[in-house]
């Protein structure tokens, strides 16, 4: 403790003390978002209990965005992904921007590849050529939506489209009209067809003027029981927080008229970075559908991640209604047709996700999946069916498909709880707490003179060569033979052993209470000055011919010391143990 008064020390770090200064970037160029007047709002309170729908955007919004756009073969493997995971609408293409999306369609149509539950959609603007074409490539789905768009915001009404508030309401209202005298013509009763409509650049439209021009689409589509619409309101260019979104969308949610025969379906992008606590938020506020791409895949900074969405989910114990069990086939599909690459430390499905470097969280997982394993087993049924709560891991890696492998690496700035998972993790050792510490040291020591990561393999390697070594690498004083017990007339245990000392055979023998004790006598009749501190066994396996695991702490000529045995009779494995840790006493 310092003699300094408290009052006459230096002077701590507080906000007062802690002056950041001015950047020197031009952020007077930038407007403030606005907010929603919306002091009743309902959301934040709210919980999500269910998956909402999904629509995976994956083969029109992801796919236009990659610098080499799918081949069809690419796509396929992406649509059937896509099937197989459960989703059950998903927008297949733009079928009016070229031949390629066309044909794509009409080959999954064509060869049956869409299942009768999975609606499949198409986007396209609003121009009657286009259009055309857009409802031509659906004749003979079994169930297909028509998704017709166009921007709606103040800045694209005066910058790109250079028209008025009625001028924009019409271009919705007319497409809409042409998208039902097209459906109309060319497909039959077969296609159960939909409609879904999106005023682009929702986010940065009035609320009012983005409420007008879905009232007005709604008068042209006429929803009812039976016949919905699909209203989306995408966050387009991502530019507001993810409040000031649920703000919007539960304003619209309360003043759209029809509303029970509405979708409501959120399309965020991810350009502050928010874009899944923007979904998340939307659904509290009333979103009844999210829109997005596998691991966020889309322009710039790409579309909400579906799979982390749903996955988020999973780990607040509500079914996503998507198959995320096998998340490494899921990332290899999207990696193989997108030709983009799944950052290690992504969400749920990065390689480095469920890892932990550091030795105060190795040391909390290990001690958290002791503590599983205790758990079920009081409650009598099987970890993988216990309620799971162990530190550091939101969920288990085992529900996704991992393995426990690399849930712990070691590197410098591990301890001795993760080298103790991976022992007891790989090779079902169980290292009393003093052992890891000391084991931890040894490794430690290795890291700092090589540097990197210290693989599970080495691990081992490094711990057979200490502890256990093999009889074709022997070390130290002593190699292990035959042994037999026996008593005396007194009571007293004796033990005789079989050995090679110094490179010479010799019988040791001693007399003690108990087998060990008269092994520690026998090594004094070579001069090793060895007592017992510690030990503790445990087995490895079940049934006959399982083997048991001896730890024992020794100090042998005035070293203290832990050695190891492993064998498929306790005794030996506890003589082994001895002779481990003399042998490291000893060793040259």
């Amino acid at each position: 403790m310092s003699d300094t008064p408290f009052n006459e020390r230096p002077t701590p770090v507080t906000a007062a003390t802690v002056r950041q200064q001015p950047s020197g970037m031009p952020f007077q160029r930038y407007v403030p978002f606005g907010t929603v007047d919306l002091p009743d709002r309902t959301w934040p309170s709210k919980v999500i209990t269910k998956a909402p729908r999904w629509l995976s955007t994956d083969l029109r919004d992801g796919n236009q965005a990659l610098i080499d756009p799918m081949s069809p073969a690419r796509k396929r493997a992406m649509f059937d992904l896509l099937v197989r995971m459960g989703y059950k609408e998903i927008e297949v293409g733009f079928p009016s921007s070229g031949a390629t999306d066309f044909d794509f369609v009409r080959s999954i149509v064509e060869e049956g590849a869409i299942p009768e539950d999975v609606t499949i959609s198409v986007l396209t603007q609003a121009r009657e050529d286009l259009i055309a074409r857009t409802v031509e490539s659906l004749v003979g789905a079994p169930r297909a939506t028509v998704h017709l768009y166009n921007a709606t915001s103040p800045l694209f009404r005066r910058v790109v489209f250079k028209g008025s508030r009625d001028d924009i309401r019409n271009i919705a209202v007319d497409g809409t009209r042409v998208v039902m005298e097209y459906a109309e013509k060319l497909l039959t009763e077969d296609t159960v067809f939909g409609y879904q409509y999106s005023p682009e650049i929702f986010i940065d439209t009035e609320l009012d003027f983005a409420l007008e021009v879905c009232e007005a689409v709604m008068d042209v589509w006429q929803p009812a029981e039976g016949r919905e619409i699909i209203l989306n309101l995408p966050t387009t260019v991502e530019r507001s927080t993810p409040n000031v979104y649920a703000d919007k969308i539960e304003w619209m949610s309360r003043n759209l008229s029809r509303r029970e025969f509405i979708a409501l379906s959120t399309h965020p992008h991810n350009d502050r970075g928010t874009g899944v606590a923007s979904a998340e938020l939307a659904v509290m506020a009333g979103a009844d559908r999210v829109e997005g791409c596998l691991f966020g895949q889309g322009e710039r900074t790409g579309n909400l991640d579906l799979v982390n969405v749903g996955m988020n989910l999973f780990s607040q114990g509500v079914d996503p209604m998507i198959d995320f069990s096998d998340i490494d086939e899921i990332r290899r599909t999207y990696e193989y047709c997108n030709q983009m690459v799944v950052p290690e430390r992504h969400p749920y499905a990065g390689d480095l996700v469920y890892t932990s470097f550091s030795g105060s969280h190795q040391d909390a997982i290990k001690k958290g999946f002791d503590a599983l394993e205790a758990d079920a087993a009081a409650a009598g049924h099987p970890v993988g069916e216990h309620t799971w709560g162990v530190p550091y891991l939101p969920i288990d890696p085992k529900d996704v498909g991992r393995s426990y492998e690399a849930v712990i690496r070691v590197n410098s700035q591990s301890g001795k709880g993760g080298i103790a998972y991976v022992l007891k993790n790989d090779h079902k050792l169980d290292l009393p707490r003093r052992m890891q510490i000391e084991f931890s040291k040894i490794i430690q020591a290795k890291t700092d003179t090589e540097g990197g990561e210290v693989t599970p393999a080495e691990i081992w390697s490094t711990f057979e060569d200490e502890y256990l070594p093999t009889p074709d690498a022997p070390w130290g004083r002593i190699q292990l033979g035959a042994y037999a017990t026996g008593s005396t007339a007194e009571g007293k245990d004796t033990i005789t052993v079989q050995a090679v000392v110094d490179g010479s055979p010799v019988e040791l023998s001693g007399t003690g209470d108990g087998p060990l004790d008269a092994f520690f006598g026998a090594l004094a009749s070579i001069g090793v000055d060895a007592r017992l501190l510690d030990y503790v066994e445990h087995t490895l396996s079940q049934g006959s011919g399982a083997q048991a695991a001896s730890y024992w702490e020794c100090a042998v000529d005035g070293q203290v010391l832990w050695g190891v045995g492993i064998d498929t009779s306790i005794v030996r494995a506890s003589i082994k143990a001895v002779v481990s840790a003399v042998n490291r006493a000893h060793r040259g």
